[in-house]
């Protein structure tokens, strides 16, 4: 089917309402809803919390009886099945609009096709396909889980101009600006979970939360602050429970090999047993459960070890590093540690998809050159 380019423009809205769940919506996916009538929008909304109204839902309850023979344009299909709230599908057949279209197919097996169907054996006209790709940015995490059964894990990085983290020293206050580390904020606001490891933890002493006093932007206050899990990759039960990251209380999942019985932990930590590699943590069997637990996108912030097993495993999609004009020398630490490679033809590649300025420091997103696809800006 062909669109018009006010089909485009209607599309578009929709996928800037649902920018504004990216926050909220987890483990469900971004999603938002225009309603159209008579070259007029009637109704609009966007998923804001799972097991509440979802992005048509809320459009609906706008257009009251104007959605009767309007156009809904959606950014995924509408959902078939019940589950904490009922199917839209049924919700817009009810309504009696008379076409949807939507971004894109959900690939959830729970609807896949079949919300869709549903409206068009009720005699709506549907279409699917409009802004695909600009859909599909919405929901990387989601739609990775949905297809793979594993998260999107994007590692962030930050380093010097000749690419160091910090001196030999281990000091690495700050490599990069205020501007910078608040762009970071806004990211691991956006995260279903912040990975690190126990070294990050121990020599930093760090929180791993969400500092929300120092995100860019003004969050919306309908909506609650969500802070993202923390996970902690900790193959030799070295935590203890009198580290800062446990003085927040927002939950902690510590992955090791083998339970240690011996600490009284706060009652929002939880410890899960994975199967060993090497004497590590697997960490390919962490993010299958993580993915089990129905978190989409995991924003990777460690040290030079644990980042660099994750990429020599091919277990990073997207790589997030600020550069700062700075250099410190040989003698600073690297960005990521592996195994030498000795042939040109066995580096991993990459393909940058965004470069922006943040304050003094630049910014480079990249996807492994296999999966290379389009980024949208972040505000």
């Amino acid at each position: 089917m062909s669109f018009t380019e006010l089909d485009s423009i209607y599309m578009a809205r929709a996928i800037e309402l649902a920018k504004q769940g990216r926050f909220t919506t987890t483990p469900n996916p971004n999603v938002g809803c225009v309603l159209v009538k008579d070259g007029h929008i009637v109704g609009e909304g966007f998923h804001q919390l799972a097991g509440q109204g979802h992005a048509e839902v809320n459009a609906l309850a706008v257009a009251g009886d104007n959605a009767k023979g309007a156009t809904a344009y959606v950014t995924l299909e509408p959902c078939s099945h019940y589950g904490r709230t009922p199917p839209c599908a049924e919700g817009l057949k009810a309504a009696g609009v008379s076409k949807v279209i939507a971004a894109m197919v959900d690939p959830n097996p729970a609807v896949s096709g079949r919300g869709l169907q549903i409206l068009a054996d009720a005699g709506i006209d549907v279409a699917s396909g409009l802004l695909e790709q600009q859909a599909r940015d919405l929901n990387k995490g989601f739609l990775k889980r949905m297809e793979t059964g594993l998260p999107f894990v994007t590692c962030k990085m930050a380093c010097s101009l000749d690419g160091k983290t910090a001196l030999n020293n281990g000091q690495s206050k700050w490599i990069t600006g205020p501007q910078a580390r608040q762009d970071v904020q806004a990211f691991r606001a956006q995260s279903c979970a912040i990975l690190s490891g126990a070294d990050t933890v121990i020599s930093d002493n760090a929180k791993l939360n969400v500092r929300t006093e120092e995100l860019p932007f003004a969050m919306p206050t309908s909506l609650p602050i969500r802070q993202p899990t923390r996970v902690i990759i900790d193959s030799q039960n070295r935590l203890t429970p009198d580290l800062a990251l446990f003085s927040i209380e927002s939950p902690v999942i510590i992955f090791t090999t083998q339970l240690d019985n011996q600490q009284q932990w706060p009652h929002f930590v939880k410890h899960e047993v994975v199967a060993a590699n090497k004497n590590k943590v697997d960490l390919s069997a962490v993010l299958a459960r993580l993915a089990e637990l129905q978190f989409n996108h995991i924003w990777l912030e460690a040290g030079a070890t644990l980042a660099g097993a994750f990429a020599q495993q091919d277990l990073i999609d997207e790589y997030i590093v600020y550069i700062a004009p700075k250099l410190i020398g040989d003698m600073g630490k690297s960005l990521l540690n592996f195994a030498e490679v000795t042939a040109m033809g066995d580096v991993t590649q990459l393909t940058f998809t965004d470069t922006q300025i943040i304050g003094d420091d630049i910014r480079l997103t990249a996807y492994k050159a296999k999966q290379a696809t389009h980024t949208e800006d972040k505000e």
